[in-house]
């Protein structure tokens, strides 16, 4: 279903209740089987493997294949730790049909990319393997079912090959090292009640990788790939009598062992009796506790009436999210942040679990003021209000998927036919499920929302608290957590009381403005408008989506234009106005309004810009309120001391240990190498900028820039008619103020440093390396040179799969990106963070440069620039389907005044580029007499371990 599992459906489901008339609850047996819609054929081999098979247009030329697989990290035996994801891994290294390496390097060749595109997932009960393929070439879609064959029977598991992936694995392993491992190890045995769960941690150790027989790994292989625990599902822009062809021929001969190893799940033990414990690391920042309760075995029947809890858990749970949201912005906020609901352990397993993020306060504060909304809720119920806001607010998101049911892309559907086959989530289909929501929502009362809180929101229970946190002060013990819980838990609650809110933001501008200019440009699809106040607007109807209209702006200005003594409260003005709310309304008042609405909009300063972004549904009624929040944006400020409080109250408790994070202080250090600590630098906020940080001087500085409207162009693309929409935009638009300001930005002469300059920055207690380089220098910014610049950047990234991980085992992952800036000055900058470890800095950077130079000397290998190119092809023809793309590329265009026509002609310059134009690129860029180069290498040459557990 689409969310109830997702949080998609959930919204949506609430806003038709409020029309929709009453409906019994028994429109619906609870106890029946909710039917699978015709939307999807279903089939399931002799040999029991299951497919899934739908037809659909979005994107186009595209079909989205997965191989999923009923085994994880769960199955294995004890010589097999880790050989679930080792599988995975090697299905990529040769098989049946493919030499090693042959599947990805021709999947590039097609457009694929590996890693965005092609993948592969392990967990504790499935494995997933996930194959794109474009479908303008018959040829592309039968390869792509011979690969999937293979991965489910035909992968190779060549001695050689295994011993030289497990580099990779253990690569991929060292990634993952750190605080949350380290906790993990202590926290999950007690998650998991003491069960298998907690002994199979995927992707194994680094012992169990190096150590493994590869006839483990093959015996895995043989016991549980086969088709009675797979499906292959099938989506996209093919006819399904074809596909359904191509199953039968490429999986109809797979055969299960004569005596097959018996398909079991492991059995969560429920919490035997209530205990606490304290977990602390030098390298947690932040301190938290959760508060978990019995799990019960509780899968998803596919029934109406599973259906049915679901919809009361998430509208119970969205009602409680609110009311933690709201305690969290009191003046002195007991905890940063809270949540309280049921959700899954493990597939079949659900439990509760309440969490808090603690404040300055500590624990009790934090933990009385979670159980007591807990209670609240529990004893004295929700309010009517309440009710209807989360009825309107999950019927809105509901009907938001109903309305792109024939636009919504293919992956989406995959991921539920997915959830079907391993979780047993029902297909009612698109109209179906919105009849269902409907009727069902309405008929959900009060008391029986009520009911289902009092059941499920636990009261004196057997509970497992957790606390996590860092050794900059003690940690409560055991007994403080549980009195501290209990505390919380017996204090006496009182009903909530809230006032009215009004129904309406505002009303229509007294003096609209006009439209004094209009241009249309058929060749874009766009509507040029001027209006009488000297702002201009481009209209982008489309009907990529049927139920989004986006809103975008940008003009020169920005945080630059401010003297360096305001800069922490230019920083903090964007965040802090959205903070306080909207014109008479805080952003409690603010939510109430708007539920079962969909609209927004929100403005920052940027380093050089101003920006506006918005969005809301296609209806006009939607539309005016993305317009209505926009106009009072610019109509003033609200102010809120208490907020304010609340605000930098949270942003202190965040802030105050994160330099014992080692990604921290590595970023810190980049930073300050790369600008030479110029006061303007990019660097992240800390600790010591929040003192600086004035309330009325954030204001003044935000209104500076946003008290008018002047040198905005508002790009619109979306689903709506010009002519409908042009009286709107010409009452709220057209009557923006536009009073005189500075249309530029300002040069703070803030640049790159110049030379080679190396930095060591020594943190964390793991084994593990962080190599981050950079290239900068002038450049000439050009559509044409921009695209040279892109090529050499994706060749590389090609380079660094194929060399650094696939050949020489040095990464799990990593990548490079660049561009050329145009302002303040013309200039680019090309970098890469690859993670590795210590013993192979040295020679990971090394591979790295001969890689660099050999482009600089010999240009790319033709085929590698194909591959580029045949990518470029595949996401440009999804961007231009994509509203949020045009927002962006005619934001571009206005803002720098280049020709919006060239969004259309990138193909064919992209298909100009040589070998040779992109080995110039190399000689021009990757300049070996000035780059930076910033190393974090761990304190301690051996790992140690830093965690306590009371």
């Amino acid at each position: 279903m689409r969310r109830i599992l997702s949080r998609t459906v959930l919204a949506a489901a609430i806003a038709a209740a409020a029309l929709a008339p009453a409906v019994s609850s028994a429109a619906f047996d609870p106890d029946a089987v909710v039917p699978t819609g015709p939307e999807v054929r279903i089939g399931k081999l002799p040999n029991g493997l299951t497919y899934y098979i739908k037809q659909n247009k979005h994107p186009s030329r595209r079909l989205e294949l997965r191989l999923v697989v009923k085994a994880g990290s769960i199955l294995e035996d004890e010589d097999q730790r880790g050989l679930a994801h080792f599988t995975e891994h090697m299905a990529f290294n040769g098989s049946t049909h493919f030499r090693k390496h042959e599947v990805v390097s021709y999947l590039q060749s097609i457009g694929v990319k590996f890693g965005a595109d092609l993948n592969a997932f392990t967990g504790y009960d499935q494995t997933i393997y996930q194959l794109p393929v474009p479908t303008d070439r018959q040829e592309n879609i039968d390869k792509g079912f011979t690969i999937l064959e293979d991965w489910a029977h035909g992968i190779a598991f060549n001695d050689a090959d295994i011993d030289k992936e497990r580099s990779v694995v253990l690569e991929e392993l060292r990634t993952r090292k750190g605080v949350t491992e380290r906790v993990n190890k202590v926290v999950m045995p007690k998650l998991f009640g003491g069960s298998r769960y907690a002994d199979r941690a995927i992707g194994g150790t680094d012992e169990s990788i190096r150590g493994f027989k590869a006839d483990a790994l093959r015996r895995f292989y043989r016991d549980w790939y086969r088709p009675d625990l797979m499906a292959v599902v099938a989506v996209g822009d093919v006819e399904p009598e074809e596909i359904e062809k191509q199953i039968r021929a490429h999986f109809g001969g797979l055969q299960n062992p004569a005596a097959p190893r018996p398909r079991t799940y492991v059995e969560i033990p429920s919490l035997a009796a209530t205990e606490a414990l304290a977990v602390t690391d030098r390298e947690l920042a932040m301190n938290s506790v959760s508060v978990h309760y019995p799990v019960s075995h509780a899968p998803d029947a596919g029934t109406y009436g599973s259906y049915r809890e679901r919809m009361l858990e998430r509208l119970t749970g969205a009602m409680l999210a609110q009311r933690l949201g709201e305690v969290s912005q009191q003046a002195n906020p007991p905890f940063v942040g809270a949540s309280s609901g049921i959700g899954q352990l493990a597939p079949g397993y659900r439990g509760y679990t309440a969490r808090v993020v603690l404040g300055a306060g500590g624990s009790a504060p934090a933990l009385a003021a979670l159980m007591q909304e807990q209670q609240r809720a529990r004893q004295l119920g929700f309010t009517g209000a309440e009710l209807d806001r989360a009825r309107k607010s999950y019927q809105r998101s509901h009907d938001r998927g109903y309305n792109e049911r024939n636009g919504t892309a293919s992956a989406a559907y995959v991921a539920e036919y997915i959830r079907n086959f391993l979780v047993g989530e029902a297909l009612p289909g698109a109209e179906a499920e919105h009849r269902i929501v409907q009727e069902m929502l309405a008929s959900i009362t009060l008391e029986e929302l009520n009911a289902f809180a009092r059941k499920t929101i636990p009261g004196e229970s057997r509970k497992l608290v957790i606390y996590v946190g860092g050794e900059a002060a003690p940690a409560p013990g055991s007994a403080q957590l549980l009195a501290e819980v209990a505390a919380g838990e017996n204090a006496a609650v009182a009903a909530r009381e809230e006032k009215a809110v009004a129904s309406r933001l505002m009303d229509a501008p007294a003096k609209p403005g006009s439209i004094v200019d209009e241009s249309v440009d058929k060749s874009l699809g766009i509507t040029r408008l001027t209006f009488s106040n000297g702002v201009r607007a481009i209209l982008k109807p489309t009907g990529f989506q049927q139920d989004q209209v986006l809103l975008g702006a940008r003009r020169y200005g920005g945080q630059h234009l401010f003297d360096e003594k305001d800069l922490a409260s230019a920083r903090h003005a964007s965040a802090l106005v959205s903070a306080m709310g909207l014109k008479d309304y805080s952003p409690v008042e603010l939510r109430r309004m708007m539920a079962g609405r969909a609209a927004n909009v929100a403005m920052a300063l940027g380093t050089d810009t101003d920006e506006i972004g918005g969005g809301s549904g296609a209806s006009l009624a939607e539309i005016e309120t993305m317009l209505q929040m926009l106009w009072l944006r610019f109509d003033g400020v609200r102010r809120d001391e208490g907020l304010y409080k609340s605000f930098l109250a949270k942003e202190e408790e965040v802030l105050r240990h994160r330099d014992v994070s080692p990604q921290a202080r590595f970023g810190d250090v980049l930073v300050d190498t790369l600008y030479a600590k110029h006061p303007y630098e990019p660097r992240a906020t800390v600790l010591a900028d929040l003192p600086k940080v004035d309330l009325d001087r954030s204001i003044a500085l935000y209104r500076q820039r946003f008290s008018s409207a002047k040198g905005f162009t508002f790009i619109f693309a979306g689903n709506f008619e010009v002519e409908k929409i042009k009286p709107l935009l010409a009452a709220y638009l057209g009557s923006l103020p536009t009073p005189d300001l500075p249309l530029a930005y300002r040069d703070v002469g803030l640049r790159y440093a110049s030379g080679v300059v190396k930095r060591e920055v020594k943190a964390g207690a793991e084994p593990k390396s962080n190599v981050s380089l950079t290239f900068t220098g002038p450049a000439t910014w050009s559509p044409d040179e921009q695209l040279r610049l892109d090529a050499l950047v994706e060749i590389v990234n090609l380079r660094i799969v194929d060399v650094l991980r696939e050949k020489l085992g040095l990464i799990y992952s990593g990548r490079m990106t660049g561009g050329i800036a145009r302002v303040p000055y013309e200039h680019y900058r090309i970098g890469t963070s690859l993670p590795t470890g210590p013993d192979q800095v040295e020679h990971m950077t090394a591979a790295l440069f001969a890689e660099l130079e050999r482009l600089k000397k010999e240009g790319p290998d033709p085929a590698d620039l194909d591959k580029v190119k045949r990518a470029w092809a595949q996401s440009w023809q999804r961007n231009l389907r994509n509203n949020g793309y045009w927002v962006s590329a005619l934001g571009s265009a206005e803002l720098y005044g280049s020709d919006p026509h060239r969004i259309l002609d990138q193909l064919q310059r992209a298909g100009k580029i040589t070998p040779e134009d992109v080995k110039l690129a190399a000689q021009r860029y990757f300049n070996t007499e000035n780059y930076v180069q910033v190393v974090l290498n761990p304190e301690d040459p051996k790992p140690a371990d830093k965690l306590t557990a009371r």
